[in-house]
């Protein structure tokens, strides 16, 4: 065991409530590698994996847990969640761990919470049932320095966020996120994020990026997005790949071999995918140059992308009995045109925000742009892992994700087999974020655990009820104590604040 490793679970042990020593017996331990499934039991102690085989030790007192022949796993790690919007209003975060995810990384698509030290703080004194990493957002620093500003940053500007995310870096942000179809991301240029890059990556950090572009102007963004990885030598992950365009579609083989190439040159480029072919967002993201007076850019994607009747409202605070309607249904009740309505719905939008400026978000859209035939090859690359990009309701995402993956791509598809899975959900996971304490069933690792049924697990949210509660988990761990079982969170929060392990830093040639 190294000795980062050491430090952070003798930690872990002194900060964890006092709980009896746990012996999981009869499961099929799914270890997180992806290798095949073994017979045997596993011991928890003092919040650790303390042994793992086919027999292990017990001590008197051990609470003794049969598996019943069920599937015992790493706990799921969500590489890209949105649950940081309600978790402290809900710190069972029942959203995460009905699905079996012990741990989210937070501060994503350019959002975060700054500064990172304040969200330690604030972990520490209201802990939440998961674990929680997080990045540092783009469009966040930008805005407390520019505000929502469309000029590019000066010289003293783009010091003011370097210095920013610097002490988030040193605070034990992951890295770098970035959002380049959001305000106020989307009026930076490259020089911008090349520069805060090299920040994070002076700091061993990493990059995860929501692109500028999933659509007809695709390549030019993962170009962009493979520029930080050669410039900088960070590891770069590309958020919930898809392709979100018609005329684009099946196309993911060419996208996959541009990043199979810069692999090949010596890259650490990895992406994350849901296993969903519609999206959730916000009404902005419709408009590419920001200007939502100007029906253009609308259309436009009315036509090549989302058509408005496979456009939803999930979020609508400024007229609630609008959610669940599509744009075409609400033009038809109006007598007017889709674009029409859907550039006053964003005005009404607006003005609520202005009336309201501590509600967030007070709209969000599902739509429907993806195809299913990409969406397997993306998620066959074995460089993919599986994220949510989920929040609290809306989209089914959030609360079903990873059991969509067991049930329905596992099971039923056969896309990927229940060890190649579950890999994609901790092991793998956990390799391509950095954390080096969970995501394998072994010794001295962190005790988050999932067992569940391989023959019943399943999603049952959708978009009429995006919160119903998966079938087939039977019982989730966090650092060893039950956060979950019976179908109910038990109202324990055994979460901890996730500091970044970095990779080598990035040393700059000189010029």
């Amino acid at each position: 065991m190294s000795l980062r490793i050491l430090l952070l679970t003798t930690a872990l042990c002194l900060s964890l409530p006092a709980t009896a020593d746990i012996v999981v017996t009869n499961v099929r331990l799914v270890d997180g590698t992806g290798t095949a499934a073994s017979a045997g039991e596993l011991r928890i102690a003092g919040g650790l994996i303390a042994a793992v085989g086919p027999r292990v030790p017990r001590e008197a007192g051990d609470e003794i847990v049969d598996g019943g022949g069920q599937v015992l796993a790493p706990g799921f790690i969500d590489s890209h969640s949105h649950l940081d919007r309600t978790m402290f209003a809900t710190p069972d975060v029942p959203g995460a761990v009905n699905q079996g995810v012990t741990t989210i990384i937070i501060g994503q698509d350019g959002y975060s919470e700054l500064p990172t030290a304040d969200l330690n703080a604030r972990l520490a004194a209201s802990p939440v049932a998961v674990n929680v990493g997080t990045y540092s957002g783009h469009n966040d620093l930008r805005r407390r320095v520019m505000g929502d500003r469309r000029d590019l940053a000066g010289d003293g500007q783009l010091l003011a966020m370097e210095n920013l995310l610097d002490a988030d870096m040193r605070a034990g942000s992951m890295g770098l996120s970035t959002g380049l179809i959001y305000v106020p991301g989307v009026f930076s240029d490259t020089r911008e994020v090349l520069a805060l890059a090299r920040v994070a990556a002076a700091h061993g950090g990493r990059y995860i990026s929501h692109i500028r572009n999933e659509a007809d102007q695709i390549e030019a963004a993962v170009e962009e997005f493979l520029l930080v990885g050669r410039t900088t030598g960070m590891p770069v992950k590309l958020s919930h790949i898809k392709i979100a365009i018609k005329s684009k579609w099946g196309q993911a083989p060419a996208i996959l071999a541009r990043l199979d190439q810069a692999r090949a040159e010596g890259m650490d480029v990895t992406a994350d995918i849901y296993p969903y072919i519609y999206w959730q967002t916000t009404m902005a993201a419709l408009f590419p140059d920001k200007n939502f007076n100007d029906p253009t850019g609308v259309a436009r994607n009315f036509r090549e992308t989302t058509p408005p009747d496979t456009l939803i409202l999930t979020t609508f605070l400024a007229d609630p009995s609008l959610v669940g309607k599509s744009i075409t249904q609400i033009a038809a009740s109006r007598g007017q045109d889709p674009v029409k309505t859907y550039l006053d719905l964003m005005a009404q939008a607006a003005i609520y925000q202005m009336q309201h400026p501590d509600q967030e978000p007070v709209e969000r859209i599902v739509g429907f742009s993806m195809s299913e035939q990409d969406l397997t090859t993306f998620l066959n690359w074995p460089h993919t892992n599986i994220c949510s990009d989920g929040f609290d309701g809306g989209h089914p995402r959030g609360y079903a994700t990873f059991t969509r993956i067991l049930g329905h791509y596992v099971r039923e598809k056969h896309v990927l087999g229940l060890e190649q899975a579950v890999h994609r959900m901790t092991g793998l996971t956990a390799a391509h974020l950095g954390i080096i304490d969970r995501g394998l069933l072994r010794p001295g690792m962190a005790a988050d655990l999932v067992l569940f049924d391989p023959d019943t697990v399943a999603d049952r949210a959708s978009l009429t009820d995006s919160k119903a509660l998966s079938a087939g988990i039977t019982r989730v761990w966090v650092n060893g104590v039950p956060v979950y079982e019976g179908q109910r969170t038990l109202g324990v929060h055994p979460g901890r604040f996730l500091p970044a392990a970095p990779h080598a830093p990035w040393v700059p040639k000189r010029r």
